[in-house]
């Protein structure tokens, strides 16, 4: 198992050379829309443990970021609380963020754990979500968090 995750290491370092969708020079993982989690409800990952997307008719701006909700009970539950509401690391791929890097993510792969829910890159190389869960969680929140405060600023 520790050679395939090592592999998967350097599979994830090649792809922040070569990928278009690593971003760069942003703390959270949106485009130009400014539509937070691809339109996808922060309520619905943590509370519910769901991935649900959000509707227009139910939207918030919290640090000029939009973010879609399923209902307005969920609108106000986040507009009481908004920050225990946020991905962590910006809503970019929890283990690109282990492994040094900010990758775009899949928002229908996410673990919730401990309070916090955390988004994961799915392509046809990487399976970061399942990297993730077959690890020591503890390792790669250390590491993760780490990298974290100088990519947010990149």
């Amino acid at each position: 198992m520790k050679n395939l995750f090592k592999s998967t290491i350097v599979v994830l370092a090649l792809l922040v050379s070569t990928v278009s969708f690593a971003q760069d020079k942003k703390a959270n993982n949106i485009d130009d829309s400014k539509i937070g989690l691809h339109g996808y409800s922060p309520v619905s990952y943590l509370d519910l443990g769901l991935a649900q997307r959000g509707s227009k008719q139910f939207k918030s701006t919290h640090n000029k970021i939009a973010y879609y909700f399923t209902s307005e009970d969920q609108k106000k539950t986040f507009e009481k609380n908004p920050q225990k509401y946020m991905p962590q690391y910006g809503g970019f791929c929890a283990f690109g963020v282990y492994a040094g890097a900010k990758f775009r993510v899949d928002p229908t792969k996410f673990v919730v754990n401990n309070g916090k829910y955390y988004l994961f890159l799915n392509d046809v190389e990487v399976d970061a979500k399942q990297l993730w869960i077959s690890e020591k969680e503890s390792k790669l929140l250390a590491t993760a968090n780490k990298n974290w405060s100088s990519l947010k600023t990149k």
